[in-house]
């Protein structure tokens, strides 16, 4: 499975159910930048157990915003659209395996 691109318009209808990683990123952003290649690598290993989305602050302010998003990367992972982890910072494929784990 591939990451999936967010928005202000998919959004509550992509997260709505099930468990999914969100990376709120910007383009400008260094380590959101090493982010990137690792959310692919995971996203295809996880397969559909877990959605992969990102979410790109600069265009979706709204969605940061409600969020609480004040450092980036911040990954946030949703079960059927509630908030039950937040993380800010890269992180490596195994922690985000072991977190996700918890919410299968």
């Amino acid at each position: 499975m591939s990451v999936v691109v967010l928005n202000e318009e998919n959004f509550a209808n992509e997260v709505s159910s099930g468990v999914v990683l969100v990376d709120f990123w910007a383009e400008w952003c260094g380590p959101c930048q090493m982010m990137l290649p690792i959310l692919s690598d995971f996203a295809q290993d996880i397969g559909d157990k877990v959605k992969v989305g990102k979410i790109n602050v600069d265009e979706n302010p709204a969605l940061a915003q409600q969020f609480r998003v004040m450092s980036i990367p911040t990954l946030i992972v949703l079960k059927d659209g509630k908030p039950v982890e937040m993380m800010v910072g890269v992180k490596q494929k195994q922690e985000l395996n072991e977190i996700v784990a918890k919410y299968i």
